[in-house]
């Protein structure tokens, strides 16, 4: 049994909080349609408005600045995760050999360690 079901006269706040954080995820979890994610968003943003709790409200302004980027992730169902993975993988192999006076080779070792891929029997070659 959830912990906030047994008790929620105690506490309203933490209760209305709950189902808010719970119903944001729903819409995550549960929306496959843009607009229906949309509507749901901005139900969700009403809502969150009327609460008056300060957390959910920078929530709300972050999901309201950046609502078409939010959107475009229930069209396809995937985010810029492996792109931003490699952007660091880079960084990372950039700050461990400052300097590089031979940009070529640099570019060449790069490919040779972070350019592998998974070959549908699961293991990675060189491409």
């Amino acid at each position: 049994m959830d912990r906030i079901t047994t008790c929620p006269c105690r506490h309203p706040d933490i209760e209305k909080a709950y189902y808010l954080s719970m119903r944001l995820g729903l819409i995550h979890h549960q929306c496959r349609h843009k607009d229906v994610a949309l509507t749901r968003l901005v139900r969700w943003y009403d809502e969150v408005d009327k609460s008056g709790f300060l957390a959910f409200g920078r929530v709300a302004r972050s999901i309201q600045t950046h609502y078409l980027e939010i959107i475009n992730y229930f069209e396809r169902r995937s985010t810029n995760a492996a792109s931003e993975s490699f952007n660091a993988k880079i960084k990372n192999f950039r700050s461990q050999f400052r300097r590089v006076k031979d940009r070529a080779f640099f570019l060449f070792r790069l490919s040779k360690i972070y350019a592998q891929y998974k070959n549908p029997s699961g293991f990675y070659v060189d491409p």
